[in-house]
């Protein structure tokens, strides 16, 4: 098994980093989407249905899926010999970030759910919410590239 993986890991890890920008960019435009509904959703029936079918698409059909292959790719990649040392401290940092990304994921997920049913946040909290993922892009890069 663990030949089979050193074998694949450059293939592994290509699929890691473009499961993660598709991630990412979910992560990124998904709280960008709730401002939009938020704050021009009730100037009538039409752009709120628009928003809920983009939301809903977004966050089915690339974010969900993007963030399974990013998990898994991820797994592999932390079960190939020779690539974490768990002594240091940056493959910690980045679970943390990682851990709280996924958790973003979800609370994108519930909030959506609350715009459905007409108790979503205002557009600037949402607003102010998008600069988390930023910030924990910046700790698993930093992560992974300086390995603090």
């Amino acid at each position: 098994m663990t030949d089979l993986l050193a074998l694949a890991y450059p293939w592994t890890k290509a699929l890691h980093v473009m499961a993660v920008i598709s991630w990412m960019a979910g992560l990124f435009y998904l709280p960008r989407l709730f401002v939009y509904h938020a704050e021009r959703g009730q100037q009538g029936p039409e752009p709120v249905q628009s928003f809920r079918i983009m939301e809903e698409k977004l966050l089915r059909m690339i974010m969900n899926p993007a963030m399974v292959v990013s998990w898994v790719a991820g797994l592999a990649l932390v079960l190939t010999p020779g690539i974490v040392d768990w002594t240091m401290v940056w493959p910690w940092t980045k679970a943390a970030g990682v851990l709280g990304m996924t958790w973003f994921h979800m609370w994108l997920a519930g909030q959506r759910k609350a715009l459905l049913a007409g108790h979503g946040l205002t557009g600037r909290r949402y607003r102010m919410m998008n600069e988390l993922p930023t910030l924990l892009m910046a700790l698993i890069v930093l992560s992974v590239i300086v390995k603090f």
